[in-house]
């Protein structure tokens, strides 16, 4: 047993030093993801060496104390998305209907091929606007009938999974199709008109994951997210950006994305929201994202019924509120913050 605990217990101090080295590649961007899950398994791991460990040997001395400290890092670092942190974004206290949206993401996973699962699920949801990704043709004649209820829509169906759609019952306006930084991963910019007349920024974006298969480093996802934040930080408009950023949300790279927009996560102080991997219940992450500007309040936000995807898809209602940015704070970028990101969207 002692043998056992050692092994483990370097394991997962070694996942925990490799997420804190902040390269590109994806053999160390890779251990930002299951935090949750180092620390459930750091709590075992702890457990059991308090229980089967003598407390005179070396064993004991040397692991109970580093596993203690990973423990507590790791609580440290999920604490903000749990129910019991204070929460970055307020919940409305009267209702302006007007004013409000209602936006549902969902990756829709590209070789899934259960449309009318995925439309009976956004007819359930009943979203003003909607954001489906990983869609290609068969997606955008499977999903077509939704055209009868969303009127508005920009479609970029793509073959290589990273095609999206987007449906609007609201008026859109300015719509944009760009391709930031990559050929190939689009993303869309369009202008929101809620029914009181009110225009709303939305970014839709779907960067590449850093994973060997696809791309072996984060900088392309990073430089995306970061070109967006500037452009969230600069619009006078009020800003929601939604998608599968391919980061979960408590990376350094999705809180330097938060710092250099100005941007808040409804997520923080109310729960993980974990919406990959769907089949997988022990390997699941916060992937997909709806960040918004502080001139908004949340009316609520839900994880989603799966319709065969491997993503879970998200529902958020909004309520724009001018007063709100005076009552809820952005995380704010040091020196520090500025150089890192301005290092990244240098890079190619």
């Amino acid at each position: 047993m002692a043998t056992f605990l050692i092994i483990l217990s370097s394991i997962l101090l070694l996942f925990t030093v490799m997420s804190l080295i902040k390269s590109d590649y994806w053999t160390f961007r890779v251990f930002d993801y299951p935090r949750l899950q180092k620390f459930v398994l750091s709590a075992a791991c702890l457990l059991l060496l308090l229980i089967y460990v003598d407390p005179h040997t070396w064993v004991f001395l040397v692991f109970v104390p580093l596993m203690a400290a990973n423990l507590i890092y790791l609580a440290w670092l999920i604490w903000p998305f749990t129910m019991f942190a204070k929460r970055q974004v307020l919940r409305i206290e009267q209702k302006r209907p007007d004013d409000q949206v209602c936006v549902m993401i969902s990756n829709v996973y590209q070789d899934n091929t259960n449309y009318n699962g995925c439309v009976a699920e956004v007819q359930k949801a009943n979203p003003d606007v909607l954001l489906l990704l990983e869609t290609n043709k068969a997606w955008d004649n499977g999903t077509s009938k939704l055209s009868e209820k969303y009127k508005y829509s920009v479609k970029v169906p793509l073959e290589n999974t990273y095609g999206m759609i987007l449906y609007s019952k609201l008026e859109l306006k300015n719509s944009e199709i760009k391709y930031m930084v990559e050929d190939g991963i689009p993303s869309i910019h369009t202008r929101i008109v809620l029914k009181s007349g009110r225009e709303v920024q939305l970014y839709a974006v779907h960067p590449t994951p850093p994973v060997p298969n696809e791309n072996p480093r984060s900088t392309e996802r990073d430089k995306e997210l970061l070109l967006v934040a500037d452009l969230a930080k600069e619009n006078k408009l009020p800003v929601i950006v939604v998608g599968d950023l391919n980061d979960v949300a408590w990376s350094y790279t999705t809180e330097l994305f938060l710092k250099m927009s100005g941007l808040l996560d409804p997520r923080r102080g109310r729960g993980f929201f974990n919406t990959f991997h769907a089949h997988y219940p022990f390997l699941r992450f916060p992937l997909d994202h709806a960040f918004i500007s502080p001139d908004f309040k949340l009316v609520g936000m839900k994880r989603l019924k799966n319709f065969k995807s491997d993503h879970f898809p998200i529902y958020i209602h909004l309520q724009y509120e001018p007063a709100a940015e005076y009552e809820q704070a952005p995380l704010e970028a040091d020196a520090d913050d500025i150089e890192l990101a301005e290092e990244k969207k240098a890079k190619e």
